[in-house]
């Protein structure tokens, strides 16, 4: 449901400005509109990047977490070994950190920010030191530990000077020995490295090597110092990350309040040659006698309205429990605009019956139940809980479906001679089942019953925006086109069906189409009337265009539900495939060594089907609701979310 707003238009002096926005503020229910879109300040661009330095900072630490694991001191518990816990904590970041051996003062957000920063620099440092070592390590190994001095002293000896070359081996050539005493050290990987000695650099086709000044041992041994360091450095890292995030997320939290500041400071506009300043904002309504008193005690200026048509409102959306878990499937989409209806109510038990019949398997369905309950039970926040309880009903609707369509991990239950079984095996929604209506597959029918369900509802929601939005008169043709069909199908669908209408019945549902093409066409566009001579004309032009419009896009529309049975159907074919499989590969193994490349069959098998099959579970849904649902609903989207100007608690 979309809450509903009342527009505030404030008048302030600029003497009274700062004390206003700070009480504002305080009462958080504000929402303040930006009337010069675009504008900034150095005061906000600098909460912008301190709030990017925050949330950089946190991201370190949880990747450092995630990459490095636990660290050799393990995390102190708070409480009475807080004090000594920090100074093993202290000790070890005084090891590591020489100009900055102290820990930031408890509730010191930057001094939090600006350790981890130069943690993080000092990691950067470090693997320059790695790679810088590693690649003159790499240079120097084919040519072993040697000393530079007694290249120094073989070149003064020998008055030659000495060169270093690498080539394929078949590539040597003997007249280099002959020539310039080319002298082979190493062969590697099909490389020859050789050194050769001239006056002047020699008239060699090789690769001539530039090696660093030091020695390989001397590399060797800063890359371990450097590898060391580095160790130590997440060793910091992580305890740092396990004791002190907090501070981060408190320092954000105030960088978010500073930036939501800075914003609404530049959301008004000056008047009266600066004295005046006109800020508009919206409120819920059932907050707004609340924020009025205390507007009238602070004897501010205010004029209080419903929103105009041409507003641009924010939006609030409230919701019961299971609705609710639905919402984040809407915003991937779009918020409701203010003048739409908030489809989540409408859409949600469409969405769970159709990720059911998509997965289709009632094994499957357990799976992404029992996931869902411990989400539900161990999610690490509110969100993975809420997204718990959504699989919760994904799980229990794919489970009811799966049982329904005779589906269990693949294993077709009509083909199974359980005693059990026996009673329900009829009401099986398959061919083997129910078996075929008007000549196709009970769920093909039934998947495009349920979404000519879905598309007349998105159409009578369209009629009630147009009701809400325009008055009763720009629904009627909507509501014709509703009433029309429905009658239709009473009409011609039912005797198909083997049910026979009473005569007055069916001149009643004549009587009732009629006027519903009236309606159609003579007053789809009441607007057009305006102009008495060309308003029915503009009607029955838009009547015939509404009418092809329906008689393709409906057809369309429904074609694309029969989905909702093939997907369905071929998650159950592709478990039933790995089923045999399993059985049929492993037939000749005697049963000691049989089930264990049955299960490893099994579980590869099913695992892929599931994991193929809750892609198109979630894929499939989200279009039809998107697609379908929400064009022939009229969902415009677009909406703009509320957010209250308030204190941010850290």
């Amino acid at each position: 449901m979309i809450e509903k707003m009342k527009k505030l238009t404030f008048l302030v002096t600029q003497k009274e400005y700062d004390g206003f926005i700070a009480g504002l503020r305080e009462q958080g229910v504000v929402h303040v509109q930006q009337l010069k879109q675009g504008q900034t300040s150095p005061a906000l661009q600098q909460a912008l990047d301190t709030r990017l330095r925050y949330q950089q900072a946190i991201d370190y630490l949880d990747i450092s977490l995630k990459a490095w694991g636990e660290s050799p001191l393990p995390a102190p518990p708070l409480g009475e070994g807080q004090r000594a816990a920090e100074k093993d904590l202290v000790a070890l970041i005084e090891r590591r950190v020489s100009e900055n051996g102290a820990l930031p003062q408890r509730g010191s957000g930057e001094g939090a920010l600006s350790f981890v920063e130069k943690l993080k620099a000092e990691e950067v440092s470090i693997r320059h030191e790695i790679d810088e070592a590693e690649k003159n390590v790499r240079k120097l190994e084919p040519w072993g530990n040697f000393s530079w001095e007694s290249i120094k002293r073989i070149q003064q000896e020998s008055g030659l000077q000495v060169y270093f070359y690498a080539c394929s081996t078949k590539s040597f050539l003997a007249e280099w020995a002959e020539k310039y005493f080319a002298t082979p050290v190493d062969e590697y990987q099909k490389r020859t490295y050789f050194l050769a000695f001239s006056n002047e650099e020699p008239d060699i086709k090789a690769e001539r090597i530039e090696l660093p000044d030091g020695t390989l041992e001397q590399y060797r041994q800063e890359l371990a110092a450097a590898k060391e360091a580095l160790q130590k450095n997440h060793d910091t890292t992580c305890q740092f990350a396990r004791q002190y995030k907090e501070e981060l997320v408190k320092g954000l939290k105030q960088a978010q309040g500073e930036i939501q500041l800075q914003q609404v400071e530049l959301s008004d506009e000056s008047i009266a040659d600066g004295a005046v300043r006109l800020m508009v904002g919206w409120t819920l309504a059932d907050k707004a006698d609340e924020l009025c008193k205390w507007l009238d005690e602070k004897q501010v200026f205010y004029e209080l309205e419903d929103p105009a048509y041409e507003d641009d409102v924010p939006v609030k959306i409230t919701n019961d429990g299971y609705t609710s878990l639905f919402e984040p499937i809407l915003r991937m989409y779009s918020l409701p605009n203010y003048r739409d209806i908030d489809p989540s109510v409408f859409f949600a038990p469409f969405f769970m019956l159709f990720f059911g019949l998509c997965l289709g398997d009632g094994g499957y369905g357990l799976l992404v139940l029992l996931g869902g309950i411990y989400l539900a039970l161990k999610g690490g926040n509110d969100d993975m809980k809420s997204y718990g309880r959504l699989g919760i009903w994904l799980g229990l609707a794919t489970t009811v479906c799966g049982l329904l369509m005779g589906t269990v991990f693949g294993i077709d239950l009509t083909q199974q001679d359980w005693a059990i079984l026996a009673p329900v095996k009829p009401y099986f929604l398959n061919d083997n089942g129910v078996g075929p209506i008007f000549g196709y597959s009970p769920m093909m029918v039934i998947s495009v019953i349920i979404g000519l369900v879905q598309v007349l509802l998105g159409m009578v929601l369209k009629a009630c925006k147009a009701w809400k939005n325009y008055g009763f008169g720009y629904a009627i043709g909507t509501f014709s086109w509703v009433v029309a069909l429905l009658s239709a199908i009473a009409l011609f669908g039912l005797p198909a069906c083997g049910i026979e209408l009473p005569v007055g019945l069916v001149y009643a549902l004549y009587g009732i189409i009629g006027l519903s093409v009236i309606g159609i066409f003579l007053y789809n566009n009441p607007s057009a009337y305006k102009n008495p001579i060309t308003g029915p004309l503009l009607n029955i032009g838009g009547g015939v265009w509404a009418t092809y419009n329906m008689a393709t896009g409906l057809l369309g529309d429904l074609l694309s539900y029969i989905r909702l049975f093939a997907l369905g159907l071929t998650g159950g074919v592709l478990g039933g495939v790995f089923n045999t499989l399993a059985i049929d590969l492993t037939s000749s193994m005697p049963w000691f060594v049989r089930w264990l490349p049955m299960v490893l069959i099994l579980l590869a098998g099913h695992g892929i089907t599931f994991a193929l099959s809750m892609i198109s579970a979630f894929v499939h849904p989200m279009r039809l609701t998107f697609v379908e649902f929400f064009k022939n609903a009229d969902f415009s989207g677009g909406g703009k979310e509320y957010t209250p100007f308030r204190v941010v608690k850290g």
